[in-house]
């Protein structure tokens, strides 16, 4: 998390600094997911704002899941953050359905959302497709739940990726409309966090598509799970461009798979493009590559194999997420029950 993050509170002053993000357990985790989360997720932690990481398993099934994959899923998702190196001691971990607040904030939210909102959002239509009508209706109405997620913890930060922006503008509108319908100033204005080299991290067989499991070549990603010599083979043969490396960053532009190797490496070594690009001019992909896959294996091998060494003790991955629900109640009841109370809901 960058300082960006304690000097934007301006607009939440009267907030305490909180970061929220939820990732869904649908297996596969690949480098992506690494670099566009999980490492960012553990640099975080140490800036000294609470961080709330979830597992978010209630998206999960707006499309049918295998429920013994689902489950499966979830826990390495679950090691996946803590070989990755977050602490769940120092951060909140936990899988969203055992926080019963997420869907009942969920269902206010959904009673603030207009229609035409839901309808506007891009990610619904693409996973709809041209049959709509056959779509659950969970798979529409999930932006409210993603809503519910951030701010029944009055998350002040979400870092996403550029494909997630609408869906915060949607919690952004979704706050304010409360806000000014109920006469209070009560739900923060969340502020995205996108930073860094590696946030959208590139397919090794297309540069201009963004690396995805379900990609049917495995040659187009490093899966989290993959062992040394797969990781290095898979940048071996990652797809490039005859031209050596240029000796200045914009000299990238037009160079798909080029840029995605730089920045790639660049995330991997905590260096800008630039730094990069200023070690490597003039190098052919013949001689970086290499560099490359040694780097690559010496941070996410260990990964894989502290993964492994995680899912062999499933009863303890269980135990690491059901404190972390108790812990994200702890701050999720209060909130719940205070929009509750400006609502009108009466409780016993």
């Amino acid at each position: 998390m960058s300082d960006a993050v304690q000097t934007q509170s301006t607009p939440n002053a009267g907030f305490t600094p909180r970061v929220f993000s939820g990732i869904q357990p649908t297996g596969n985790l690949h480098l992506g997911n690494y670099l566009g989360a999980l490492k960012r997720f553990a640099d975080a932690q140490n800036k000294g704002i609470e961080s709330i990481y979830c597992m978010v398993d209630m998206h999960a099934i707006t499309v049918w899941q295998d429920p013994v994959d689902l489950a499966r899923a979830t826990r390495e998702l679950c090691a996946g953050f803590i070989a990755s190196g977050l602490d769940p001691e120092k951060s909140i971990l936990f899988n969203q359905s055992q926080v019963p607040e997420h869907a009942q904030m969920a269902w206010i939210f959904n009673c603030v959302a207009r229609m035409g909102w839901m309808q506007r959002m891009t990610q619904f239509k693409d996973k709809a497709g041209k049959n709509a009508q056959n779509a659950s209706l969970g798979l529409f109405a999930y932006p409210a739940l993603m809503a519910a997620d951030i701010l029944v913890y009055h998350a002040t930060h979400v870092p996403v990726g550029e494909d997630q922006k609408q869906h915060l503008e949607l919690t952004r509108d979704i706050a304010m409309k409360f806000n000014h319908d109920y006469g209070v100033d009560f739900f923060p204005i969340t502020e995205p966090v996108i930073e860094g080299a590696a946030t959208r991290v590139m397919s090794f067989r297309d540069g201009t598509k963004k690396m995805s499991k379900s990609d049917p070549s495995d040659m187009s990603r490093i899966n989290l799970t993959d062992d040394a010599d797969a990781i290095a083979k898979k940048i071996r043969k990652a797809k490039t461009d005859p031209d050596p490396l240029p000796d200045t960053v914009e000299g990238l532009e037009g160079r798909p798979e080029a840029s995605n190797l730089v920045n790639i490496y660049a995330a991997l070594a905590d260096l800008t493009p630039e730094q990069v690009i200023a070690e490597h001019a003039g190098q052919q992909f013949g001689s970086f590559k290499p560099s490359l896959a040694d780097l690559a294996v010496a941070k996410l091998a260990p990964i894989s194999a502290e993964m492994s060494r995680l899912m062999q003790d499933q009863a303890e991955i269980d135990r690491i997420l059901g404190r972390g629900s108790e812990r994200a109640r702890d701050i999720a009841a209060p909130i719940l029950n205070k929009a509750y109370d400006i609502v009108g809901m009466i409780r016993s």
